[in-house]
């Protein structure tokens, strides 16, 4: 069986994320706009906006300021967004702390989106995502992260729910 491809797989890094803040409406949005080909369960939910809500009481991410979602706000939630399809939102948090413990947000972001997008690539062109010798905890870390994603999602967009 012939695999498709991933070769247009794409995560939108931060520099191409709105400069400008965003009502909750506009934030669902474009939020389904960039995730709508790459949450593995077409018959689940991307986000709405009471799972926004939730994602601030439970301190995911932070208040919005005068009702209005930052350019950091968007980047968190299609982190949680991506990752809620193999992670529990406890197991998010902890690896979005440890990510930006490291590096600044922006940058955090940027690699999760490179890490993602190369395993997804390898994963469906059935390349193995091998480790250069000298990684650090935290890139092994991410690189399982984003494996772990392009893993699930293989199977659901091959296999389960084509």
């Amino acid at each position: 069986m012939e695999s498709p491809t991933m070769s247009n797989f794409h995560i939108p890094r931060w520099s191409e994320l709105p400069n400008i803040d965003l009502y909750l409406d506009q934030a669902v949005t474009l939020l389904e706009k960039y995730l709508k080909n790459y949450i593995c369960n077409k018959d689940e939910t991307i986000i709405t906006k009471t799972m926004i809500n939730n994602y601030v009481k439970q301190g995911l991410i932070k208040p919005p300021k005068k009702k209005k979602y930052s350019r950091i706000h968007i980047a968190t939630l299609i982190v949680i967004c991506t990752l809620k399809q193999v992670y529990s939102i406890n197991d998010i948090l902890e690896l979005i702390k440890l990510a930006v413990h490291t590096v600044k947000f922006n940058s955090a972001y940027d690699q999760f989106c490179d890490a993602l997008e190369k395993a997804v690539l390898y994963t469906f062109d059935g390349i193995e995502y091998k480790s250069p010798k000298d990684i650090t905890f935290e890139e092994y870390l991410l690189k399982s992260v984003a494996q772990s994603y392009a893993n699930k999602f293989y199977v659901e967009k091959t296999f389960l729910h084509k």
